[in-house]
C-alpha cells in the first residue's frame, strides 16, 4: 500500500503566497521568514509530491502543469483552514464591520468575500461603502471605516501597505476603438468623477506620450464608465480584471496608445486594536484581491 501523503499547510501557505505576492522574496517578508527558509519549504513540497511545481522562465519562475494543478488544491486547502480555525474561536462572535472599496472590485470580488465572510461569521453584519480611494481613505482616517481596499496611500494613513500591483488596459467597444480622425486629433476619454488614481493614470500615459486627450465622459459610476464605452462615445483606463465581457481590451501599439502600467492597491485598517470579525475580514480582503488579480500560474521572480 502506498504511504498517505500528509501536506503541511505552514509549507503550502508558503506556496500561495509567492505565487499570489508574484515574489518568494515578497511572501518571506509577509510571513516573517528568511529568503533561506521560504527556498527549502518550496523544495520539501517538490519532495512530498515527487515532482517539480516551478520551472525556469527566463529570469523567472512560472508553474509547472503539476503545479497548476498543486496551486488550486492549495488554495482551497490553505482557505479551509483559516475558515475552520476562525469558525471555532469565534462561532457566536456578533456586532459590524465596516468595509470599503472601489468600484473595480465589487462585482468579481466582493461576491466571494462576503460569501466566505458569511460562514465563518454569520452573526457579523457586513456594512460596505463603494466609492472613490481618496473618500475611502478619509473614512478610514475618520473611523467610520474599518476595513478598505484603495487605490493609493496617503501620508496621515499609518495603516496602509501595499498588497498589490494591479494590470491596466484601456478598453473600448467591441465594434472597434472609437477613431481621433487623424493624430492630431484628441483623445476621447472616459472617466470617474473628482478625484481618481485611475483617471490621473490616464492623463499621464497621454501627456507623457505627447498624444493630445479630452474628457468626453465624466460619471460618477463604474456603470456609468462603462455604458459610455460601449455606446462608442471614448476609451477608459481601467483595471483589467474589472473589464466587462461585452467591452474589449485595447491593443495600444496599432490603436497609437501608450502601454498602460500597473497601479498599487493598498490595504488601510483602522486605527487601533481590530476585533476578531475585522481581523478575519482584512485577512480575506487581502486573500481574495491577490487572488482575483494575479493570475494562475504567471511567472514569478526567482528568488528561493
Amino acid at each position: 500500500m502506498r504511504t498517505r501523503v500528509n501536506l503541511d499547510i505552514d509549507v503550502l501557505r508558503t506556496f500561495v503566497t509567492g505565487m499570489e505576492l508574484g515574489s518568494f522574496a515578497r511572501a518571506a517578508t509577509r510571513l516573517g521568514r528568511s529568503p533561506s527558509a521560504i527556498s527549502a519549504q518550496l523544495r520539501k513540497l517538490e519532495d512530498q509530491i515527487g515532482l517539480p511545481l516551478v520551472q525556469r522562465s527566463g529570469r523567472g519562475l512560472v508553474l509547472t502543469e503539476p503545479g497548476h494543478a498543486l496551486l488550486s488544491y492549495a488554495k482551497r486547502l490553505v482557505e479551509l483552514n483559516d475558515d475552520a480555525v476562525r469558525a471555532v474561536r469565534a462561532p457566536d462572535l456578533e456586532g459590524s464591520v465596516r468595509l470599503g472599496l472601489p468600484a473595480d472590485f465589487a462585482e468579481r470580488w466582493l461576491p466571494s468575500v462576503l460569501h466566505r465572510f458569511g460562514k465563518t461569521y454569520p452573526r457579523v453584519k457586513v456594512e460596505v461603502h463603494i466609492e472613490q480611494s481618496a473618500s475611502l481613505i478619509e473614512r478610514i482616517s475618520h473611523g467610520t471605516l474599518d476595513v478598505a481596499l484603495a487605490w493609493s496611500s496617503h501620508p496621515t494613513s499609518k495603516h496602509a501597505r501595499q498588497i498589490a500591483d494591479v494590470d491596466l488596459s484601456w478598453v473600448g467597444p467591441t465594434s472597434g476603438t472609437p477613431s481621433r480622425g487623424g493624430h492630431s486629433e484628441p483623445v476621447l476619454l472616459v472617466v470617474a468623477d473628482g478625484p481618481c488614481a485611475i483617471r490621473a493614470t490616464a492623463t499621464s500615459l497621454l501627456d507623457d506620450a505627447g498624444i493630445p486627450w479630452r474628457i468626453a465622459v465624466a460619471t460618477p459610476s463604474l456603470a456609468g464608465v462603462w455604458a459610455s464605452v460601449e455606446a462608442g462615445l471614448g476609451i477608459t483606463l481601467r483595471a483589467t480584471m474589472s473589464v466587462p465581457a461585452h467591452l474589449s481590451v485595447i491593443d495600444p501599439t496599432p490603436a497609437g496608445l501608450p502601454h498602460a502600467r500597473t497601479l498599487p492597491l493598498f490595504l488601510h485598517v483602522a486605527d487601533g486594536q481590530l476585533h476578531d470579525a475585522a481581523e478575519g475580514l482584512t485577512e480575506m480582503a487581502v486573500d481574495e484581491a491577490l487572488r482575483l488579480v494575479r493570475p494562475q500560474g504567471a511567472a514569478v521572480p526567482r528568488d528561493p
